[in-house]
């Protein structure tokens, strides 16, 4: 299993590029960056800024969506960092959540995002693709084509990721959930003529170590309120038969959710996540409870757990996982 970690661009970007090179430092191999470019700073300068100050760490958006940029300029983007970073850029694409819903619009349908991954990774390999009748080819992308991440719960996102993508990105740390997930993504890629087993698997969950579980649920609760707003989406399209009770039952209580507070320590967004929803969808506690854990996910599939890091102690938690977890746990694994 790899570790990544992704960054909420809600600081000076001096710490965005100190805290990627702090993670390389401590074993991580992927940087990922938040994109919702009202609510935060624009990914693609960070990302251009973190490039050059690591050397092996690859980089992305964790995730963008189809509809915030023309598609071809977030090609042109990866392709202009995959020349400056020699190859390390990947593409996490979704619907749109925060990004689209704090102007007030709806996330693009998932058709569009899948023809939205042809279109990139075509376009960063340096491929000729025909849009809307015109034929148009960027002919000096010279490193890709980008890996594409696909970041989805529902059936025909995550069947759409098992036909276009090269992983699936899955915001929770619950290992029966990733099953049922995985299951969609690897049916669809068989239907597809593609080897299933070619597809990477992404936990995406805030983690936070320590001997105090009281404290370490009130760092992370925040996150399945956060997922809670693509859960109320599936529940909105899809019968609750269809879907794990453990996924949708936790939002009967939800009241709402403010966007202006999206992914904030302590926000009101979480009042309805108890202890027990916050310990199923992230990982907390001491060194011991994580090691348990990631074992669970990795038996479950998961190739790679990406911390979303922001509990505002962001340096200590990456030390802590560096210490106790990335490198022990890389050993256990040879």
């Amino acid at each position: 299993m790899k570790f990544g970690i992704t960054l909420k661009p809600d600081h000076a970007y001096s710490r965005s590029v100190g805290l990627a090179k702090r993670a390389e430092a401590n074993g991580f191999s992927y940087g990922w960056l938040f994109d919702s470019h009202v609510l935060w700073r624009d990914p693609y300068p960070l990302l251009t800024l973190i490039g050059t100050e690591t050397t092996d760490m690859r980089l992305g958006t964790c995730v963008t969506n189809p509809a915030t940029r023309d598609i071809t300029v977030t090609a042109s983007a990866l392709a202009t960092l995959n020349e400056i970073t020699g190859g390390r850029m990947d593409l996490g694409i979704g619907r749109g959540d925060s990004a689209r819903r704090v102007m007030g619009k709806k996330p693009t349908t998932v058709a569009y995002m899948e023809e939205c991954c042809r279109i990139v990774r075509s376009l960063t390999a340096g491929e000729k693709v025909t849009l809307d009748g015109t034929e148009i080819q960027m002919e000096w992308a010279s490193h890709g084509p980008v890996p594409i991440w696909v970041a989805g719960y529902g059936p025909m996102a995550l069947a759409a990721a098992g036909r276009v993508a090269d992983g699936i990105i899955l915001q929770l740390a619950d290992p029966d959930i990733i099953r049922w997930c995985i299951g969609f993504v690897r049916a669809a890629a068989e239907e597809a003529g593609r080897n299933p087993d070619d597809i990477e698997i992404m936990a995406a969950a805030p983690a936070y170590v320590s001997d105090d579980l009281a404290l370490a649920r009130d760092k992370v609760r925040w996150f399945p309120a956060l997922v809670s707003n693509h859960v109320v989406d599936l529940i909105n399209k899809y019968p609750k038969d269809d879907l794990p009770e453990a996924l949708w039952k936790y939002v009967e209580n939800r009241e709402g959710y403010d966007y202006h507070h999206h992914a904030e320590v302590g926000s009101d967004n979480a009042r309805f996540v108890s202890d027990e929803i916050t310990d199923q969808f992230a990982i907390v506690g001491p060194p011991s409870a994580h090691h348990e854990r990631l074992e669970q996910l990795r038996e479950a599939g998961v190739t790679q757990f990406n911390i979303y890091l922001m509990n505002g102690e962001e340096e200590d938690c990456l030390d802590a996982y560096g210490r106790d977890i990335v490198a022990e746990f890389t050993s256990v694994a040879s």
